[in-house]
C-alpha cells in the first residue's frame, strides 16, 4: 500500500477575470458542475465551472468572437 502524496493541480484564474463567463460545451459544464470535471472554453481556458452566467453577464471576449466566426 502506498502512502504516496499526490499534488493538488494548480489552476490558474481566467485571464479575463473571475467575473467574465466564457463559452464552454453545455453538456461538459453541466459534468463540470456536478463532478467537479475541468472545461476548456472556446478561448482555451481551463477550469471548473462553478457559476451559472445571468443574463447580461460579461462575456470573454475571445470566447464571443469565436462564437460568432462560426455563424459566419
Amino acid at each position: 500500500m502506498s502512502t504516496e502524496v499526490l499534488e493538488k493541480p494548480e489552476l490558474k484564474d481566467a485571464d479575463t477575470g473571475p467575473e467574465m463567463f466564457h463559452y464552454v460545451d453545455k453538456t461538459k459544464m453541466t459534468e463540470s458542475a456536478i463532478l467537479g470535471t475541468l472545461v476548456q472554453a472556446l478561448c482555451g481556458e481551463v477550469f471548473p465551472v462553478t457559476k451559472v452566467p445571468k443574463p447580461g453577464s460579461p462575456v470573454c471576449p475571445a470566447c464571443k468572437e469565436i462564437y460568432d466566426s462560426f455563424s459566419e
